[in-house]
């Protein structure tokens, strides 16, 4: 597991050796950033249910400003930190339920909102519903869900502006307007 690009390009961080955290692959990881190059130089980013921080220590190489790490997993939580650390970087990290985290969050904003529960757990419409209660996304703002790729979630109230598939991974891009 590497960043894929940005001034981190090429830097490995830990592997995961831990069943129940699920890194994206570097590919799909790539593809994502690729998708939202326009939107992530200056960001403010959410990585909800961080794992190994993959996702927003890509973000920050590629240019966010700004990444708030979440999970409740202590293991995730650590292993985000020493992925961290590898880099010097030391972001704000909430080891928190996302439930709480959320609600702690209220009254930011987010330009990006990266949304990777464990898989069949059935937490990402409940997610979703508080990011919309507490207002957490930025207007113009994308929510980034990776997922199974034939399970069936409700994303409302947000819109879907786009679906990919990686072999059995999902991603589904979601705004507040098409």
């Amino acid at each position: 597991m590497k960043v894929t690009s940005g001034k981190f390009k090429g830097r490995v961080l830990n592997d995961n050796p831990f069943d129940h955290i699920r890194p994206t692959a570097d590919m799909v990881k790539q593809a994502i950033f690729n998708k939202l190059f326009e939107k992530i130089e200056g960001a403010k980013a959410l990585d909800l249910f961080c794992g190994t921080g993959a996702l927003g220590i890509e973000a920050i190489s590629r240019g966010a400003k700004e990444v708030v790490f979440v999970d409740k997993d202590k293991n995730s939580i650590n292993l985000t930190l020493s992925n961290l650390k590898k880099l010097n970087l030391s972001p704000r990290i909430i080891h928190l339920d996302y439930a709480d985290a959320l609600r702690k969050l209220s009254g930011e904003k987010f330009d990006l909102i990266f949304i990777d529960p464990p898989y069949k757990s059935n937490l990402y419409e409940n997610a979703i519903k508080l990011i919309h209660q507490y207002s957490l996304l930025q207007q113009e703002g994308i929510i980034i869900c990776e997922h199974e790729r034939n399970e069936k979630i409700d994303y409302s109230p947000y819109l879907v502006v786009d679906e990919r598939g990686y072999g059995i991974k999902g991603i589904t891009y979601l705004s507040d307007r098409l």
